[in-house]
């Protein structure tokens, strides 16, 4: 992510751009990257490549993927630009069903924190990753079953961590 704006001290460098035919290597290279726990290299090399090539569709995807990988350190930004991402995919599949993983990611990174208010935040966040797997399963007509596979975790993390609604709040100030 590119900071929102630099200060006067801060050098401003014109970065030098990739070769088309160096895509495929360099989008190896950033999903590498992601399982190495380098979330910010592999956010860099996927910005490389759309600078040259705005609209792959790979680079868009693992450029998601990174972003939520910084979710426990920059979780909001973070968070609304891999949401822009997500929407800006091409087919509706993979718009359903990386939103789900967004929200499955927040929820983890809430699940983390320690928050007063944490656990009902991780448990919207997973529910709501729920209905996007389920909304992704129906368009995907079986065609793999990744979506169950997240909505399953999803659910187990719920049980195992004993997440729960958010109670509603239903005070009510005495009147004289």
């Amino acid at each position: 992510m590119r900071p929102i704006s630099p200060s006067p001290e801060t050098p401003i460098f014109e970065l030098k751009p990739l070769s088309k035919d160096s895509i495929d290597a360099a989008l190896r290279k950033a999903e590498h990257y992601r399982l190495l726990n380098q979330p910010r290299l592999a956010e860099s090399i996927c910005l490389d490549v759309l600078d040259i090539d705005p609209e792959n569709q790979k680079a868009t995807i693992v450029l998601v993927l990174a972003l939520t990988d910084l979710f426990s350190q920059s979780s909001a930004r973070a968070s609304k630009r891999a949401l822009e991402l997500a929407n800006g995919l091409k087919d509706e599949y993979s718009r359903i069903y990386y939103t789900g993983i967004i929200h499955e990611r927040q929820g983890a990174a809430a699940l983390n924190s320690s928050t007063q208010s944490s656990d009902f935040d991780a448990y919207e966040w997973y529910r709501e990753a729920m209905d996007f797997y389920e909304k992704a399963q129906e368009i995907n007509k079986g065609e793999n079953n990744d979506p169950i596979l997240r909505w399953n975790t999803c659910a187990r993390i719920i049980m195992d961590y004993h997440l729960r609604e958010r109670p509603t709040d239903d005070y009510q100030p005495m009147l004289e």
